[in-house]
């Protein structure tokens, strides 16, 4: 095995999100350091062609639905006997003023992306507590630590805090146990979810002059410091929020 802290060969990794966006992103990077990776999502047809485009395997998860995650994590446990790394990115964004937001909407808003992130550690941890080793990266946002501005989000904001506090106390948790659980909190990234963002330009446009590198990331941009996280690199690093915001948090 390769012993450079960042190579991750000989490793096992499962990105749930992982057909597209900033989860394809970081399973692109795991694939090219040398672990092998399985990616898990939603839509089978869109996620079997990334898979194949990137190298990987992949299993059907829905994170709203425990036995679907249970399922999706076994299935990679039977044909790797180990779970290395874990990255949950899948997520859903809500921009409607507050008090039009319908209780199934915010029910559903912190199912995915608290509760999806819950279920997905429960059983990546379950896989890894054998072993005794492991690393799980959840993807949260800057909007765990910032309001954003000029949409309205404060129930997708208030979930990816949720992330964040359940990340650091889960790393906590686990500690004794071998297993390493941090977060990746991106800024305004080319991805589905700001696409409707991205398309006015007048919001772009705010979101751009409050950013000091004066433009929204790639999602490759954000699979270095997810690779950072799930790689012996990082040995020393649990509990921690890596935000890669462009600078937003500064002004």
């Amino acid at each position: 095995m390769d012993t450079h802290p960042f190579s991750l060969q000989g490793m096992t990794a499962l990105v749930v999100g992982g057909t597209a966006g900033i989860g394809r992103a970081a399973a692109e990077a795991f694939v090219a350091l040398g672990a092998e990776v399985a990616v898990a999502g939603r839509n089978q047809v869109s996620g079997e062609q990334a898979a194949a485009e990137m190298g990987a395997r992949y299993f059907r998860l829905d994170v709203r639905d425990a036995e679907s995650v249970d399922h999706a994590v076994a299935c990679a446990m039977r044909g790797w006997d180990r779970l290395d790394i874990a990255v949950n990115a899948a997520g859903l964004g809500l921009n409607k003023p507050t008090e039009e937001i319908e209780d199934a909407e915010f029910a559903q808003v912190v199912d995915v992306n608290l509760g999806g992130v819950f279920r997905c550690c429960r059983a990546e941890g379950r896989a890894m507590f054998e072993r005794g080793s492991g690393s799980i990266v959840n993807i949260a946002s800057m909007s765990a630590s910032v309001v954003n501005h000029p949409q309205k989000q404060a129930v997708y904001n208030a979930a990816k805090a949720a992330v964040v506090h359940f990340t650091r106390s889960l790393a906590v948790e686990w500690c004794d146990r071998g297993i390493r659980v941090n977060s990746v909190s991106p800024g305004y990234t080319e991805t589905a979810m700001t696409a409707r963002g991205r398309s006015n330009p007048d919001v772009l446009a705010s979101w751009i002059a409050k950013t000091p590198l004066r433009r929204v990331a790639r999602p490759a941009e954000m699979a270095g410091a997810i690779a950072y996280l799930a790689s012996n690199a990082s040995s020393y690093a649990t509990g921690t929020d890596i935000v890669v915001d462009g600078g937003y948090q500064l002004w």
